[in-house]
């Protein structure tokens, strides 16, 4: 589906087809048929569409025919029913710059270019390259805000950990653990292509808008710390409770094995007084209460033993 967009009087108004400075939004579900027609019409090299629908493609910029094009990541929340993905991963935003538009391509439904819209009341389609790094600020600030949910995230589960020795907390902690990977490569690309972008001024920006893209470059990275100091934190945490579980198990599976010896011997001296072999008890009237006497002192012996070596401790 192609949205147009356009700012008449400071307000965002969809239009039907893409004016000179429009905004040209394309979002899932896409078909071939819009791709040649937009590119035909926009003079935009069908390959740079046809790449935008690739999940996995990586931050990068390239110029054909006086059209540049810009891939950036930016995060959102995994809707996959699978209980071991990620609670969020991250996709790819192409940004592309015609001649008189500027053209967005999502392959999924994506927040940072809904913030965008919300406030493109306030841009100006002339400055293109400015609603470029407006984007950029969208996708860092999504990033920030992320982390934030991820690090709640990671607490609560943590004090659940407290109170609990199931694999459940854990298994949770994991998916958390596979979003913060997401979170550092991406932001490391990001990282690598604004460095780029301003060590090579591909989008010709001018004073202004080269200490606005420092200033991005520097919460991206503030961004990658983050991200990098809860991956190091949570994968101590993991470690640290994986062996506080198997601890508890080990000590689980040592009392199990105490209760076993303390009641084999007393198991033992009544299979052998059941026997039926002479042994001295037929005839008396305390034969049950000899054996079960015998077995009582060597159970309680037994047990004083283990409790002395404190291995119930």
């Amino acid at each position: 589906m192609i949205q147009y967009f356009k700012n008449i009087n400071n307000q965002t108004v969809e239009v039907e087809r893409a004016e000179q400075g429009a905004w040209v939004n394309l979002v899932p579900p896409f078909r071939e048929e819009e791709f040649i027609d937009l590119g035909e019409k926009l003079e935009i090299p069908i390959e740079f569409l046809r790449d935008s629908l690739d999940i996995d493609e990586r931050p990068r910029y390239e110029m054909e025919d006086n059209v540049r094009f810009v891939v950036i990541k930016t995060p959102t929340e995994n809707n996959s029913f699978n209980d071991s993905d990620a609670y969020y991963i991250t996709i790819p935003i192409c940004i592309i710059l015609t001649h008189n538009q500027i053209v967005t391509v999502n392959s999924f439904d994506n927040p940072a270019i809904k913030k965008f819209l919300n406030s493109f009341e306030r841009r100006h389609p002339d400055k293109r390259n400015m609603m470029v790094l407006k984007i950029f600020e969208k996708i860092v600030t999504n990033f920030m805000e992320y982390l934030k949910e991820i690090n709640h995230k990671r607490n609560l589960y943590e004090q659940k950990l407290y109170d609990s020795s199931r694999n459940e907390e854990l298994l949770r902690l994991m998916r958390i653990q596979k979003s913060l990977v997401y979170f550092v490569t991406a932001l490391r690309s990001n990282e690598m292509l604004m460095m780029k972008l301003e060590r090579t001024n591909f989008l010709g920006l001018n004073d202004e808008e080269r200490e606005f893209l420092n200033d991005l470059i520097v919460d991206t990275s503030q961004a990658l710390e983050m991200a990098n100091i809860y991956t190091n934190i949570l994968s101590s945490t993991m470690d640290a409770f994986a062996s506080i579980i198997a601890n508890n198990q080990s000590q689980v599976l040592k009392r199990l094995a105490v209760i076993t010896i303390v009641l084999t011997f007393p198991v033992l001296i009544a299979s052998l007084f059941g026997m039926n072999v002479p042994s001295g008890f037929e005839d008396s009237r305390y034969a049950f209460y000899i054996v079960a006497f015998l077995s009582f002192l060597i159970s309680v012996t037994i047990g004083w033993f283990f409790l002395r070596k404190k291995i119930f401790r």
